[in-house]
């Protein structure tokens, strides 16, 4: 993610430090020193702010990410479920190519990471509520713009989990092919589920 800017509060700028190095790292791999190393913050505050450690700066980085996605999808599926479409596969792709394949997306990095052993960690709860509103928004165009209301939550869950995907491969590949046959395809099915582009 695209870290705040230096005239952000600390507190602010920690929080985006930490989804921008956890996108690019994982959560196992952004230590609180690291983090506030990224974020150009004092290691000090950075404890200050977040004095349950690790996993409450983790949570509040995937909570700060996600609610980003949601904020830019809302906006732009007003304009029609392929401009929310083509909104989000910018987003990423703008993430992805300005990190020169480094960065990805916060929320998928904690989701794809190991929980410790008979405990669900805030910060995959967090994963968990910001996938689900992703998709929450994008049925409810879907759903207005004319697709059949039993399939628009699968069509949903398919776009997220897709372009989720196609980020992984892009960056592995270090092209963005994958996120170009996937956003061409995913039109073609929104175009198909709603009778029209927008």
């Amino acid at each position: 993610m695209v870290l705040a800017k230096s005239s952000a509060p600390s507190r602010d700028r920690i929080v985006a430090g930490a989804a921008d190095l956890i996108s690019r790292r994982g959560l196992n791999a952004a230590s609180i020193r690291e983090v506030a190393k990224h974020a150009k913050a004092p290691l000090g505050s950075t404890y200050h702010y977040f004095p349950e450690g690790k996993q409450q700066l983790a949570t509040e980085a995937v909570r700060y990410a996600g609610t980003a996605v949601a904020g830019i999808l809302r906006q732009e599926l007003h304009a029609g479920p392929v401009a929310g479409l083509r909104a989000f596969l910018g987003l990423w792709r703008g993430i992805v190519v300005d990190s020169d394949f480094r960065a990805g997306c916060p929320v998928l990095a904690v989701s794809v990471e190991e929980p410790p052993a008979d405990e669900t960690p805030p910060a995959l709860v967090a994963a968990t509520k910001a996938f689900q509103e992703w998709e929450r928004l994008l049925v409810e165009t879907l759903r207005a713009h004319g697709a059949d209301a039993e399939q628009a939550p699968g069509l949903a869950a398919l776009i997220v989990a897709s372009v989720e995907g196609a980020i992984a491969m892009s960056r592995a590949e270090r092209s963005m092919r994958p996120l170009d046959q996937v956003a061409g395809q995913l039109e073609a099915l929104i175009v198909g589920a709603v009778g029209r582009p927008d």
